[in-house]
C-alpha cells in the first residue's frame, strides 16, 4: 500500500534534523521480533481447576451453544465473534513488495493484526487465501462468516481488488473495508484538513493532482470529491487520466467521466502546472520541475513507501506543506490513523456496512485530534498518538447511527 508503513512512528522536527529515537534497526532485531510470528491466543479466564474446565467446555458449553441455537443473534455476546477483524490478503500487492504470494504476506498481516489490538482493543486474525480468482475469495469469506463480526481487505492487487471488495460488502452483512483504499484515503482527507486549515483556504478552492490509478489513487479521488473539491486531475503511468484516451479500463474510464475538468492532456508537467496539492500513490517519480511549476503555497504529499516520489527535502523548497508515509519525516500520512478506530466505530454501532458517510466523519476526527496544534511538520496526528482511535470510533459510530445503518 502506498501510505501505510505500518511501524511505529517518530517524528522529525526537520526535514534534515533526525530524531534521538532514531537508532538503526539491525536485521537481528527484526528477526527476533518475528519468531513464532507476532500474534498468540489469550484465555480471558484460567482454566485451573476441574470445574473451569466443566464450564470453559464440556459439559457446561453445551447449555451456550443451545442458546446460540435458539436465538442465534446470542453469538455476539456469547463468542468473539462481534469485535474480531478478518484481515484478509491473497498477497498479491503487498507494501512496496508488490506480489510476493500468501505465504510471505503473513507476517504483514499478522503485523496488521497487531495494530488492531494495540491502537482499538479488537481481536484479530490473519487469514492468507492461495488464490487470486474473486470468485473463489467471497465465496470463501461467505463461508467463513459465521467466524467474524468484520472484514479488512489488505494488499489485493487493482483492479480486482474494487471487484472483490464491491462483492463482499453485498454479500455479507458486517463491516468490510479494503484499507489501501479507504485507509489511505480517510487519512489523506484528514491531512488536507489540517493544511486547509493551517493555510486558512477552502478543499473547494484547490486543483488537486493524484498521481496513481490504483487502489489508493481512486479511493482519495473519490472521498476528495465527496469533501467538496471539484478539480481532480488522475496521473497513471501515461500520463492524465483522460476521456480522451483509448487504453483505459473500465473503472480508469470511470474516474475519467468525473475528473479533470479542464480536460488537460499530457503527463504530470501539463497536470501539476499551477496546482495547489500533489498526491502521490505510486511508484513512480516526480520531477522536481514539475513540483516547482506548481502554485504558491503548495502542498506535497508524497506518499510511495520506502521511496517517495520526490524527496521531502527537495519538495520543501517548493511547498508549504510536505508529507510522506515514512516515520522518519514530518507529517506521516499512515493508515494506522484510521483503520483501527473506523473498525472500532462500525462494531460498536452494530453497522452492517461502512459508508462515505462514515469515511469522512473519521477524518474529521484525525484532523480534529490536531486541529488545536497545527503547524506546517504537524497537519496531522502521531500514530502514536491514543486519542485518534477513540475520537475515530466515536465518530464513526454517531454517523453510522445517523445514517441508519447501525
Amino acid at each position: 500500500m502506498a501510505s501505510t508503513a505500518d511501524n511505529a512512528p517518530t517524528h522529525r522536527t526537520a526535514f534534515n534534523e533526525p530524531s534521538i529515537a532514531e537508532l538503526p534497526i539491525t536485521d537481528e532485531e527484526i528477526f527476533m521480533a518475528h519468531v513464532g510470528g507476532k500474534l498468540s491466543v489469550e484465555l480471558r479466564a484460567p482454566i485451573d481447576t476441574q470445574r473451569d474446565l466443566s464450564i470453559a467446555y464440556t459439559p457446561g458449553v453445551a447449555q451456550v451453544s443451545r442458546a446460540i441455537d435458539d436465538k442465534a443473534e446470542l453469538v455476539n455476546q456469547y463468542t468473539w465473534t462481534q469485535r474480531l477483524v478478518a484481515v484478509v490478503s491473497d498477497g498479491s500487492a503487498v507494501l512496496g513488495l508488490g506480489d510476493i504470494g500468501p505465504r510471505a504476506s503473513l507476517p504483514v498481516m499478522e503485523g496488521k493484526s497487531a495494530l488492531f489490538r494495540s491502537f482499538a482493543g479488537l481481536n484479530s486474525i490473519p487469514i492468507v487465501l492461495d488464490t487470486k480468482d474473486p470468485d473463489e475469495i467471497v465465496e470463501t469469506l461467505i463461508r467463513l462468516r459465521p467466524s467474524f463480526g468484520a472484514v479488512n481487505l489488505e494488499d489485493i492487487s487493482a483492479p480486482r481488488c474494487f471487484e472483490i471488495e464491491r462483492r463482499v460488502i453485498e454479500a455479507l452483512d458486517c463491516p468490510v473495508m479494503h484499507d489501501d483504499q479507504h485507509g489511505t484515503a480517510i487519512v489523506v482527507l484528514a491531512a488536507l484538513k489540517g493544511a486547509m486549515a493551517l493555510q486558512e483556504r477552502d478543499l473547494r478552492d484547490l486543483k488537486v493532482v493524484i498521481s496513481g490509478a490504483g487502489a489508493a489513487g481512486v479511493a482519495c479521488a473519490n472521498i476528495l470529491e465527496h469533501a467538496g473539491v471539484s478539480d481532480v486531475v488522475v496521473l497513471d503511468s501515461k500520463g492524465i487520466v483522460s476521456f480522451h484516451r483509448d487504453d483505459l479500463n473500465e473503472i480508469k474510464q470511470e474516474l475519467a467521466e468525473r475528473t479533470n475538468p479542464r480536460s488537460l492532456s499530457g503527463g504530470a508537467a501539463e497536470a501539476l502546472d499551477g496546482a495547489d496539492v500533489f498526491l502521490g500513490v505510486s511508484a513512480g517519480q516526480i520531477d522536481e520541475n514539475a513540483i516547482a511549476s506548481m502554485a504558491d503555497n503548495a502542498i506535497v504529499f508524497a506518499l510511495s513507501n520506502p521511496d517517495p516520489e520526490i524527496h521531502p527535502e527537495v519538495a520543501a523548497k517548493y511547498a508549504a506543506v510536505v508529507a510522506t508515509g515514512r516515520s522518519d519525516f514530518p507529517n506521516q500520512i499512515n493508515n494506522v490513523l484510521a483503520f483501527p478506530g473506523v473498525f472500532a466505530g462500525a462494531l460498536d454501532a452494530g453497522a452492517r456496512r461502512i459508508t462515505e458517510r462514515m469515511k469522512l466523519a473519521a477524518a474529521e476526527a484525525i484532523f480534529s485530534v490536531v486541529s488545536d496544534d497545527l503547524r506546517a511538520d504537524k497537519i496531522v496526528p502521531s500514530p502514536l498518538d491514543d486519542r485518534v482511535a477513540p475520537a475515530v470510533a466515536k465518530a464513526v459510530a454517531a454517523a453510522a447511527k445517523a445514517e441508519g445503518v447501525a
